[in-house]
């Protein structure tokens, strides 16, 4: 048993040799204000800012750096997208709270927390779908309904941390 498990070992060590590790494409973090917001006050006086309450009830917010966008809520809630870090999804919701607080808001900066990371990866090398699904090890982890998704789904739990990858036969994930 532990030649087969050393085995399988070298066997993926060959095989990510000279892989890149993934790259993040996207950090999605949210923050509490801890204030009421007088939305058209903020779109009228902070650039870069669009509201239309018609189409959507929060303040488009962006920044140039880092690259980000955010979603401002008159309850003082704040869901910021784009930065490819998590320092940078700190550094760019700090901005925004320094914006609204300089507009007159009693602005406290609390409960950051990083929501979702959204990365990608190239294994170069096709991967077989169909007998991974069949791999014991990974049987109770993994969804592949080629018919309705062309990518096997797996999905695992660990330390309160939610995991999905989306694994394509390209070896793209």
């Amino acid at each position: 048993m532990d030649q087969i498990v050393l085995q399988e070992e070298n066997n993926l060590r060959e095989l990510v040799k000279g892989i890149q590790p993934p790259k993040i494409e996207n950090v999605v973090s949210t923050v509490n204000l801890s204030c009421q917001l007088d939305l058209m006050k903020i779109s009228h006086n902070a650039r870069l800012a669009e509201y239309n309450p018609k189409r959507f009830s929060a303040v488009i917010m962006r920044l140039t750096e880092p690259k980000t966008t955010a979603l401002v809520f008159q309850s003082g809630k704040m869901v910021c997208t784009g930065a490819k870090s998590e320092e940078q999804s700190l550094v760019a919701a700090r901005k925004y709270a320094k914006i609204i607080q300089k507009l007159g808001f009693p602005v406290v900066f609390k409960d950051f927390m990083v929501q979702n990371i959204v990365a990608s990866f190239d294994f170069r090398k096709p991967i077989k779908l169909d007998e991974f699904t069949k791999h014991e090890r990974h049987q109770n982890f993994v969804q592949y309904e080629p018919e309705i998704f062309p990518g096997l789904i797996y999905r695992r739990y660990s330390n309160n941390n939610k995991i999905t990858l989306l694994i394509f036969v390209s070896g793209k994930y």
